[in-house]
């Protein structure tokens, strides 16, 4: 009886999924682990002429030049900065992008019954939602931060990175 239990406690660990958990404004929100490189301080930026007002810039960071975005703005929240302020740099396919919240609260362990599925909204632009988690008392909702992100973004960071390799080869 106890290796059933065993297998059990197994196969639930192993369905177990970590996301990063952060805060934007003053509502949580939750990405997958996997798709965080590291957490930092809100750095010095270079601002990039015409480019959309949640596209903060694009910092140094060891070398590699990291566009960033204010995902509060981005998403019409507040954006207020902080001590707790920072930047998440996620790992979107080939690049790294910088993208700021409020502050980061936590590594949450989900299991697929804690995930409620994506709220049905009839005005839509919440295709970036992916579920929700019912923790206590609270709501954590979980976002596939590429989609939050929007087609012009990817575009907008891949001409700034495009852009400051031309200028290092020249």
């Amino acid at each position: 009886m106890s290796n059933d239990v065993e297998n059990k406690n197994e196969r639930q660990q192993a369905d177990v999924t970590r996301f990063l958990g952060f805060r934007l404004d003053q509502e949580d929100y939750a990405i997958p682990l996997l798709r965080v490189k590291e957490v930092i301080a809100l750095p010095e930026m270079t601002p990039v002429p015409q480019t959309p007002p949640h596209f903060l810039g694009i910092m140094n960071l060891r070398g590699q030049i990291i566009s960033v975005v204010d995902l509060r703005l981005k998403l019409g929240l507040k954006a207020e900065n902080n001590e707790d302020t920072c930047v998440i740099i996620c790992v979107l396919g080939p690049l790294s992008l910088g993208v700021v919240v409020s502050s980061v609260t936590s590594v949450l362990a989900l299991a697929p019954h804690q995930i409620g599925r994506q709220p049905e909204i009839a005005t839509g632009g919440t295709g970036y939602v992916q579920g929700v988690a019912k923790l206590d008392k609270k709501m954590v909702l979980i976002i596939d931060i590429a989609a939050a992100l929007g087609v012009e973004d990817h575009l907008a960071t891949e001409s700034s990175v495009s852009d400051s390799h031309e200028e290092e080869a020249a």
